[in-house]
C-alpha cells in the first residue's frame, strides 16, 4: 500500500514532470485546495454569518449545481478554446470564486460567489475527465485515475490541516482562509499555463452534442450517482453541524480523516478496479451505500454519525469504475462531448433534489437519507447489467457482441 501511495510522486519521475500524466496529477491537486476550503467552511459560515436554515442551504446547493447541469455547453466552448487551456481557465474561476466567498457574508453574496466557484469547478471536472480518458490507455486509466484521486486527497489533506490550524490556533477569519485556499489554486494555474506544452489530441473530438442509445446504461449510472452524491454532500455535513453541533475544527478533522484514508487507498482501488472489473467494484460500492444511507436515517450518536461520514466518503473512489466502463464502450471521438453531456445528466437530479429535500429536511431528516438509500438500490440493480468484458458493441448483458467472422 505504501508503494502505491508513493507512486503518486514517482509518476513525475517515471513519466517526466512535463508529461500529460503529471499535468493530470497537478490539476487534480489544484482543485481541492479551493473546493476543500469552500466545503470545510460552508456549513459553519452559512449558519454563523448568513443565518442559513436547511431551506436556504438547499437553495444554495441547487444553485451550485446549475453550472453542472449546463456542462454540455463545454462542447461549444471547445470550438474556440483547446481543452487543455479550457481546463486551466476553469480552474482559475474556481480559485477566484473561492477567494471572494468570505468577503460576502450574506445570502445573495454567498449565492453569487458559489455560482462563480461552481462554474469553474464543473467545467474543470468535465474537461479534466475528458482529457484523462483521451490521454490514458485502457490499462493505465484506472491506475492513474486512482493516483489523481490520491493527489487530490493529499492536497485536500494539506488544505484541511491548514484550516484546522488557522481556526484552532491561528485565530484567522473566514475571509482570510477562503482567500488563501482560492489563491493557491490560481497560483498553480499560472504555473501550469506557462510550464506545460500544449499536448496534441490523439483522436480528434466531435464538437457537437453526442447522445447515443448504446450508452444508455452509462447515462443511467451517472444520473443515479449524481443524485446520491448530492444527498451526501449537502445533508451529511449539514447534519453534523445542525444536529450534533460540530464546529469548524470538528468538521475539518473529519475531512482530514477522509482524505488521509484516500491518499493511501485510492491508488489501491485503481488497481482493484483493473483486476476485478467495473461490475464487481460498483456492486461493492452500492451495497455499502445502502447500509450507510439507511444508517444515516436513524443515527443518534455524534460518534457513529462521524464514522458513517468517513465510510461514505471512502466509497467515492470506486466511482472510477463508471469512467473506465465508459472508456471501454466509447467511440474515442465521443469522449469530450459525452463527458460534457454526462455532467449535465449527473446534475439533473442535483439541481432539483437539494431544494426539494431541503424542505423535506424541515419535516423529516430521516426521509432525506432514505431517499439516498433508494438511489443506491437502483444503482445496484443497474450495475448488474454491466458485462464482465464491456466493449463497443457489448455495452450491457442485454446486448451481446456480434460474432466475429471466421478467418
Amino acid at each position: 500500500m505504501l508503494r502505491r501511495f508513493l507512486a503518486v510522486f514517482t509518476t513525475f519521475r517515471e513519466r517526466g514532470w512535463r508529461s500529460p500524466e503529471a499535468m493530470l496529477l497537478l490539476m487534480g491537486a489544484a482543485a481541492p485546495l479551493s473546493f476543500a476550503t469552500w466545503m470545510a467552511l460552508l456549513n459553519n459560515f452559512a449558519i454563523e454569518r448568513a443565518d442559513f436554515t436547511g431551506a436556504e442551504m438547499g437553495y444554495l446547493q441547487s444553485l451550485r449545481e446549475v453550472p453542472g447541469f449546463l456542462a454540455f455547453t463545454a462542447v461549444f466552448v471547445l470550438l474556440v478554446i483547446k481543452e487543455q487551456r479550457f481546463a486551466l481557465i476553469a480552474l482559475a474561476l474556481l480559485g477566484i470564486g473561492t477567494a471572494l466567498t468570505g468577503f460576502f457574508p450574506t445570502a445573495i453574496g454567498l449565492y453569487a460567489t458559489t455560482v462563480l466557484m461552481s462554474v469553474g469547478f464543473h467545467y474543470n471536472e468535465t474537461v479534466q475527465q475528458s482529457l484523462a480518458l483521451q490521454w490514458l490507455g485502457r490499462d493505465r486509466a484506472p491506475i492513474v485515475l486512482g493516483r489523481v484521486i490520491a493527489a487530490a486527497s493529499l492536497a485536500a489533506l494539506a488544505a484541511y490541516g491548514l484550516i484546522y490550524a488557522a481556526f484552532d490556533w491561528g485565530g484567522l477569519d473566514y475571509s482570510a482562509v477562503y482567500l488563501l485556499g482560492g489563491g493557491a489554486t490560481v497560483a498553480i494555474v499560472v504555473f501550469a499555463w506557462f510550464a506545460y506544452p500544449q499536448f496534441p489530441e490523439k483522436v480528434a473530438q466531435h464538437k457537437k452534442i453526442i447522445l447515443r442509445k448504446r450508452y444508455w446504461l452509462y447515462y443511467a449510472l451517472v444520473f443515479n450517482s449524481g443524485a446520491r452524491r448530492q444527498i451526501f454532500i449537502v445533508f451529511a455535513g449539514f447534519m453534523m453541524v445542525e444536529r450534533f453541533g460540530y464546529s469548524v475544527a470538528n468538521i475539518t478533522l473529519l475531512f482530514l480523516i477522509n482524505y488521509a484514508a484516500n491518499v493511501f487507498l485510492a491508488p489501491a482501488i485503481g488497481h482493484l478496479i483493473k483486476r476485478w472489473g467495473e461490475r464487481k467494484a460498483l456492486t461493492i460500492e452500492y451495497l455499502g451505500l445502502i447500509v450507510v444511507f439507511t444508517s444515516y436515517a436513524f443515527v443518534d450518536s455524534a460518534i457513529w454519525a462521524a464514522a458513517l461520514y468517513v465510510i461514505d466518503h471512502l466509497f467515492f473512489a470506486l466511482a472510477i469504475a463508471i469512467k473506465t466502463y465508459f472508456q471501454k464502450i466509447a467511440d474515442p471521438r465521443d469522449i469530450a462531448p459525452t463527458a460534457a453531456v454526462s455532467f449535465t445528466i449527473n446534475h439533473i437530479a442535483a439541481v432539483v433534489l437539494p431544494a426539494i429535500l431541503g424542505l423535506v429536511w424541515l419535516v423529516s431528516p430521516a426521509a432525506v437519507f432514505l431517499t439516498g438509500t433508494g438511489f443506491a438500490i437502483v444503482s445496484l440493480i443497474l450495475t448488474q447489467l454491466i458485462p464482465s468484458d464491456p466493449d463497443a458493441g457489448n455495452e450491457t448483458i442485454l446486448r451481446r457482441p456480434l460474432p466475429q467472422p471466421a478467418e
